[in-house]
């Protein structure tokens, strides 16, 4: 059974009444056309009314579909020869993260991705995308190799957070975070990071140090989740729907405040409405932000990259006189 979120259903509930109406006519000497084509004008305008005017924690909800496209989704769109590789030749591996070779258009890249699960089977084997610290290393020990070779790096972001349980904090959840973080400041590969769905806290960020930063449009960003936020600040996770909208952590208010580079338009409805066509403009973006890139050397490539997280926070403030 397909999920449907609480602001759908009237789109939902007309959509099944003009398939009934459709099933009526093929079945029966009954002429509906005319009441069809109304409610279907009438459908038009409730999805344009709706979807076009999302508010904040809709776009959380539909970032959290079960059924949105995830980093592997892409890379089979996205890729050819892709050749996945595990472990972080510390510990053991993290099915959380996915990380590997393959080509883009041609060119040799290197595609690491939080993977999450669509079903309860494969959310345990995916750690629901929550990254221990050997999915971090493994993540940087493929930069690292990128840079040997010249790779462009590719990362998908889609996490709540990094995995926050006992044995992660043991081996190091916080310092692989954080290596993460300096190395991929100073990788001399251009590097391109596409939100696809939730970017959640520093274990988003351990992805997303790069010369550009893409969102889709009903992903989010955020430092922390909106029902942490609202416990936090009012001691009550119910308020999410409040904090969502406080927070700025929709793609629209992340690109407005400068944090990203372009926000990737969806199909009507989300990302999880047509896989295909929501590759191809990743893919447009992603062909734009490698050409730009691969023509800078790597000095101007690091200066360009300083400049741009240098940027990041700076604010006007109007003083009267």
């Amino acid at each position: 059974m397909k999920q449907v979120l609480e602001f759908e259903k009237p789109v939902i509930e007309l959509r099944e009444k003009i398939e009934e109406l459709k099933k009526m006519t093929r079945d029966s000497d009954i002429d509906l056309s005319a009441e069809i084509s109304k409610m279907e004008e009438r459908l038009a305008r409730l999805e344009n009314d709706i979807y076009g005017k999302l508010k904040p924690w809709d776009r959380v909800q539909i970032a959290r579909h079960s059924e949105r496209p995830t980093s592997l989704d892409y890379i089979e769109q996205l890729f050819t020869n892709f050749i996945e590789f595990h472990g972080d030749r510390l510990y053991g591996d993290d099915e959380a993260i996915v990380a590997g070779i393959a080509k883009y258009k041609g060119k040799p890249v290197t595609v690491i991705g939080q993977q999450r699960g669509k079903n309860t089977k494969e959310n345990i084997k995916r750690n629901f995308g929550s990254p221990h610290p050997e999915g971090y290393r493994k993540a940087l020990r493929h930069m690292k190799q990128a840079e040997k070779f010249n790779r462009p790096i590719i990362t998908f972001i889609d996490t709540k957070g990094a995995y926050p349980g006992r044995a992660a904090e043991e081996r190091g959840q916080s310092e692989a975070i954080a290596r993460n973080l300096m190395e991929m400041a100073g990788l001399t590969v251009p590097i391109i990071c596409i939100v696809i769905g939730e970017g959640g806290s520093g274990g988003a960020l351990a992805l997303g140090v790069g010369d550009r930063i893409h969102m889709l449009e009903n992903s989010t960003y955020s430092v922390i989740s909106p029902e942490g936020a609202a416990a936090l600040l009012w001691k009550d996770s119910s308020q999410a729907e409040r904090a969502a909208k406080s927070l700025k952590i929709t793609a629209p208010d992340l690109k407005e405040l400068g944090i990203i580079d372009q926000v990737i338009s969806e199909p009507l409805g989300g990302a999880h409405r047509d896989h295909v066509t929501q590759a191809l403009s990743i893919s447009t973006v992603l062909d734009e932000s490698l050409q730009e890139l691969e023509g800078l050397d790597n000095t101007s490539l690091l200066e360009h990259r300083f400049e741009k997280y240098k940027k990041i926070g700076e604010v006007e403030t109007l003083i009267e006189v």
